[in-house]
C-alpha cells in the first residue's frame, strides 16, 4: 500500500494553527496562566507548617482526627525534605486542571445522560482521549502554548476528562427510572428533576468520577514536568535523566503523600455533600460506642474558624517576613537586574546543567530572578523559538543540534561559542580488548550482544550514528542502536563495569564519565561523525534588545577546558539537588570570576561608578512630553546618577517650562527646537537663558505613507490621489505649529486644498490610526516629524517637499538657566559636546517605547548597557 503521510497532514494542520489562532492561544495562556499564579500564591505563599496545619484541619473536618494528624506528618514531610514549594507548585497544577475539567465534565455528562444521539457521538471521542497515550498531549501543547505552566494544564485537562464525563453519565442513568416517572407524573418540570432527584442520587457516583479526575491530573502533571510545568513533575524528571535514584525516591515520597491526601479527601467530600452520603456517615456513628472521640469531626463552623484562623496568622508572618526582609542585602552596585524575571532551560547533559546553575548564580548575584528549567531537546528549543525561554547554554552547534537549528534558526540569535571543538564518539571500557576504532567493532557484535547503548532519541548524535556512522564502518544489521536517555545509558555503563561485561555506548566530549570510568573512544579514521561541534549560547530572536546587559556577557562567556571538568565535578560531588551549592563552591575557588563573566556596566573593575568632579550636586531637569525630550532627559538621568549627582526630573509644557528655567527654579532641559518652533519662548526669555548647543539637526516636519503605498513619493504625487486615502490626512493636536504650516501653506502650494481633509486629533491618536493601518494594509498619510521613533518602528516614506512648503528644519538645542555654566561647569562642558546620531536617536526612542509609560529611566539604562562606551564618551571622568 501507499505510504499515508497522516503525520505530514497533522503537522500542517498544526502549522495552520500556529498561524491563524496565535491569539487564541496567547489568551488561553494568560488566562490559566492567571489561574496558577493565583492558586499557587495562596498555597506557597505562607510558612509551609501553617499550610500543612491548614489542609489537616480540612482533613480532620472532613475525616477525623487520626487522619488529620497523619496529614500534617505528611506535609512536614514534605518541607523537611526541601519540596514544599514543588509540592505546593504541582497542586496548584491539579486544582486548576481539575476544576476546569470538572466544569466542563460534568455539564457534558448530563447532556450526554439526557440526550442519546450526543452519548454516542462523544463515547468514541472519549475512547481516543483515555487511550492515547499521556505523553501525546505534551507534543501539541508545547507547540501551541510553548513551555511551562499551561501545556502540562491543558495535557491535564484533556487526559483527565474521560471518567468525569462517563461517571457523570452513569450516575444520572442509574437513577431508577420509576422515581423520575413519579417527579412527572406529579408535575416536576425537567430541570428540577434534574436538580432534586437525579443529580442528589447520582452524586456519589459522580463524587467517584471527580475523585478519577484528580488522581489522573496528578499523574498527568507530573508527566508535564517533561515540558516544563516545574512542580514535583520536574523534580522527578530530572531525577530520572541524571540518575538521581535518591532524589527520586523523595519526590516520589512527596508524589505519594499529595495524592493520598487528595484521593482520601475527595473521597470523604461524598459525605459532605451528598445526601445518601450523610445517612451513611450517620448510621457509622451511630454504631460507634467506645471509640466516638477517635472518629470526631467538627462541623463547618468550627472548621472554617480554624482554617481562617491558621490563614491569617499565615498571612500575618507572610506580610512582616516581606517587611523585614524588604531592605535588599546586595549592593546597589550589583543590583543590575533588580528583580527582572530571565527564563532559562536546560537539557541534562553535564555540561548544559553545570554552565545553567553557573549563570542561575551569577543572574541572581546581578539581582535578575532567573527560573530554571530542565527539557528535552525539542520542547527546549520550541520554547526558545516561542519565548517562552530566554536563553540556553548549551547548544552543539553545527552538528549534534542541527535538526533544530534549521527548523527554529528565524526565530533564534546565536549568541556565540563559549568552548569547543567537542568530540563524539562510541566508547568501551578500556577492560574490552581488541577494540580501539570503529572499524574493530566489525564481526564483533555477539560480544556486545548486538547493541550500541544510545541516548534520547531526539539527540542529533543518535541520529548522526544510525544514519552516518553504522553505514560507513559497515555495522548495519550487525548492531541495533538501543535509545534510552543519557542517564539510562550512564546506567548501563556502570553496571556493565561493575560486572566487567563488554558495552558499547554513545559518548561525548567533554564528559565527566572520562574522569570516572577507564573508558576508551574508539576512533574514527573515517571521519565519519565529522568535525567536532562548539558549544553556543542560544536565545529567543530579540532577547539582546530585551535584556542587553545579559546577552552582552552571554556573548563574551568562555570557559577552558579546565574551568568547565572542575565546575562539573565540584557540581557531582555536591550531591543531587544541591547544583547551585556546587557552583557556590566553585566560584569561592575562582575569586573574580563573577566580575569576570557578569561585569558590572558603568563599573570599574573594583565594582564602583566613576564619579564626577561635581558628584553629590542637585541638578532641576525639566522636560515636555516629546517622544526626544523625554529619552534624552531620562539618558541624561541615568548618566548623572552614575556620575554621582542628583538629578529630579519633572515633566511641563513649554511654556512653564521656560518660564521655570528664565527664573532659576529648573536648570536646564535638552529639547528646544530653535530658530523656528520654540522661536516666541526664546525671543522672550533669551536674557535669562543659556543656549549650551545644538546635539541634532535638522529636524522636518513631513507627510508620511507606508511603504507599501506604490506612485506616492512626493507632496506632488498627492494630488488626485485623495479616494485612495479617504480624502483625509490624519493630524495631531490642532494647536501644533506644524498643522498650522499644513493648512496654511503647504496644502495651498501642492494644490490639495478641497481635496484632503486635515483631520485634527492628537498625537497618539494619530499614531494609533497609523497603526491600525499599517496591520490592515491600507493606504493612509499622516503628519510626523523627525527625528520621530516611528521611522524605527515602522517602514514608512517620507514624502519629499521640492517646493520646499515645510520650510527649513530646527536645531535641537540644550537650554539652561542664566547661570548654568557657572553653577555646573563639568556638566557644562558635557553637554556643549553633546551629540547623538539618528540611528542612535532612534534606537534609544524605540527603547523608551517598548518599555512603556513609567519605565523610561529602565528603558534608557537597558540602551546604555547595549551600547556600551557611549556613557564614557557622554559624560567622560579623568582617571
Amino acid at each position: 500500500m501507499p505510504r499515508l503521510q497522516f503525520g505530514s497532514w497533522v503537522e500542517d494542520v498544526v502549522d495552520w494553527l500556529q498561524s491563524n489562532l496565535s491569539w487564541l492561544f496567547d489568551f488561553v495562556k494568560t488566562v490559566l496562566n492567571g489561574m496558577y499564579d493565583g492558586v499557587d500564591t495562596v498555597l506557597g505563599g505562607g510558612e509551609p507548617l501553617l499550610m500543612a496545619g491548614i489542609l489537616a484541619v480540612i482533613a480532620f473536618w472532613l475525616r477525623g482526627v487520626l487522619p488529620g494528624v497523619l496529614t500534617f506528618v505528611g506535609f512536614a514531610l514534605i518541607d523537611s525534605l526541601a519540596l514544599w514549594d514543588d509540592a505546593m507548585a504541582t497542586l496548584s497544577l491539579v486544582v486548576v486542571a481539575a476544576v476546569i475539567t470538572v466544569v466542563i465534565a460534568v455539564p457534558m455528562g448530563i447532556w450526554a445522560a439526557r440526550n442519546n444521539k450526543v452519548s454516542s457521538t462523544i463515547r468514541p471521542v472519549l475512547d481516543v482521549m483515555q487511550t492515547m497515550p499521556a505523553f501525546v498531549y505534551l507534543i501539541p501543547g508545547v507547540m501551541f502554548f510553548g513551555v511551562g505552566v499551561t501545556p502540562g494544564v491543558i495535557a491535564t485537562i484533556v487526559f483527565a476528562m474521560p471518567p468525569g464525563v462517563r461517571m457523570t453519565e452513569l450516575g444520572i442513568r442509574q437513577v431508577d427510572g420509576e422515581l423520575i416517572e413519579a417527579a412527572d407524573a406529579f408535575g416536576t418540570s425537567p430541570r428540577s428533576t434534574l436538580t432534586r432527584v437525579q443529580l442528589p442520587l447520582a452524586l456519589p457516583t459522580i463524587m467517584a468520577g471527580i475523585n478519577q479526575v484528580i488522581m489522573l491530573a496528578l499523574s498527568m502533571v507530573v508527566i508535564g514536568g517533561m515540558a516544563g510545568a516545574g512542580g514535583l513533575g520536574e523534580k522527578v524528571y530530572g531525577a530520572i535523566t541524571q540518575l538521581q535514584v535518591g532524589l527520586a525516591a523523595e519526590s516520589g515520597v512527596a508524589v505519594v503523600i499529595l495524592a493520598i491526601y487528595l484521593d482520601r479527601m475527595t473521597g470523604a467530600l461524598n459525605e459532605r455533600v451528598s445526601p445518601l452520603g450523610r445517612r451513611a456517615a450517620a448510621k457509622a456513628a451511630a454504631m460507634l460506642q467506645g471509640w466516638k472521640f477517635a472518629h470526631y469531626k467538627p462541623n463547618t463552623a468550627v472548621a472554617v474558624v480554624g482554617v481562617v484562623v491558621l490563614a491569617l496568622v499565615a498571612g500575618g508572618m507572610n506580610i512582616a517576613g516581606s517587611d523585614s526582609g524588604s531592605s535588599s542585602n546586595q549592593a546597589a552596585s550589583t543590583d543590575v537586574g533588580k528583580g527582572k524575571k530571565i527564563n532559562m532551560g536546560y537539557i541534562p547533559w553535564d555540561e548544559g546543567i553545570a554552565t545553567s546553575y553557573l549563570w542561575k548564580e551569577l543572574l541572581e548575584e546581578r539581582g535578575y530572578k532567573p527560573d530554571l528549567k530542565q527539557l528535552d531537546a525539542g520542547p527546549l528549543y520550541s520554547g526558545i523559538a516561542r519565548g517562552d525561554i530566554d536563553f540556553q547554554t548549551d547548544s552543539w552547534l553545527p552538528t549534534t543540534h542541527e535538526a533544530y537549528w534549521k527548523k527554529y534558526k528565524n526565530q533564534m540569535d546565536d549568541l556565540g561559542a563559549w568552548y569547543g571543538p567537542t568530540s563524539l564518539e562510541l566508547s568501551v571500557p578500556s577492560y574490552v580488548k581488541g577494540i580501539k576504532s570503529m572499524a574493530d567493532l566489525k564481526g564483533q557484535g555477539k560480544k556486545f550482544k548486538g547493541k550500541i547503548i544510545g541516548i534520547e532519541a531526539s539527540a542529533g548524535e543518535m541520529a548522526k550514528l544510525k544514519k552516518d556512522v553504522l553505514k560507513k564502518y559497515g555495522l548495519e544489521g550487525e548492531y541495533k542502536v538501543v535509545s534510552s536517555s543519557t542517564s539510562s545509558m550512564l546506567a548501563e555503563l556502570n553496571r556493565s563495569i561493575k560486572k566487567k561485561e563488554p558495552v558499547v555506548v554513545t559518548l561525548w566530549s567533554p564528559h565527566w564519565a572520562y574522569g570516572k570510568y577507564d573508558l576508551t573512544k574508539l576512533k574514527d579514521p573515517k571521519g565519519a561523525w565529522g568535525k567536532g561541534d562548539l558549544l553556543h549560547t542560544v536565545a529567543h530572536k530579540g532577547f539582546a534588545k530585551k535584556d542587553p546587559t545579559v546577552a552582552n556577557w552571554l556573548k563574551k562567556f568562555h570557559l577552558t577546558e579546565k574551568q568547565l571538568t572542575d565546575l562539573e565535578n565540584a557540581i557531582q560531588a555536591s550531591g543531587e539537588g544541591h547544583e547551585q551549592d556546587g557552583v557556590k563552591a566553585w566560584m569561592k575557588k575562582n575569586p573574580g570570576i563573577a566580575d569576570k563573566l557578569a561585569p558590572v556596566p558603568g563599573a570599574s573593575s573594583g565594582g564602583a561608578q566613576a564619579k564626577g568632579k561635581d558628584a553629590g550636586k542637585n541638578v532641576n531637569m525639566g522636560y515636555f512630553p516629546w517622544d526626544e525630550a523625554i529619552a534624552t532627559t531620562y539618558l541624561w538621568q541615568n548618566i548623572l546618577e552614575d556620575r554621582g549627582y542628583k538629578p529630579n526630573v519633572k515633566q511641563l509644557d513649554p511654556g512653564p517650562l521656560y518660564t521655570a528655567l528664565a527664573q532659576g527654579q529648573m536648570d536646564v532641559q535638552f529639547d528646544s527646537w530653535l530658530p523656528s518652533t520654540h522661536k516666541a519662548y526664546w525671543e522672550k526669555y533669551k536674557k535669562n537663558l543659556t543656549d549650551v548647543g545644538d546635539w541634532y539637526g535638522p529636524t522636518s516636519l513631513e507627510l508620511t505613507v507606508p511603504s507599501y503605498v506604490k506612485g506616492i513619493d512626493s507632496l506632488a504625487d498627492l494630488k488626485g490621489q485623495g479616494k485612495k486615502f479617504d480624502g483625509k490626512i490624519i493630524g495631531i493636536e490642532s494647536s501644533a505649529g506644524e498643522m498650522g504650516t499644513l493648512k496654511k501653506t503647504v496644502l495651498k502650494k501642492y494644490g490639495l486644498e478641497g481635496e484632503y481633509e486635515v483631520v485634527s486629533s492628537s498625537t497618539s491618536s494619530m499614531l494609533a490610526e497609523l497603526n491600525r493601518s499599517l496591520k490592515k494594509k491600507e493606504p493612509v498619510v499622516v503628519v510626523l516629524w523627525s527625528p520621530h521613533w516611528a521611522y524605527g518602528k515602522y517602514d514608512l516614506k517620507k514624502l519629499k517637499d521640492p517646493k520646499g512648503a515645510w520650510g527649513k528644519g530646527d536645531l535641537i538645542h540644550t537650554v539652561g538657566k542664566k547661570d548654568f555654566g557657572k553653577d555646573f561647569p563639568e556638566l557644562n562642558g558635557w553637554l556643549k559636546k553633546f551629540k547623538l546620531s539618528e540611528k542612535q536617536l532612534a534606537s534609544l526612542e524605540v527603547e523608551v517605547q517598548k518599555g512603556g509609560a513609567g519605565k523610561e529611566k529602565q528603558s534608557t539604562r537597558r540602551w546604555l548597557d547595549a551600547n556600551p562606551g557611549v556613557e564614557d564618551k557622554l559624560a567622560p571622568v579623568a582617571g
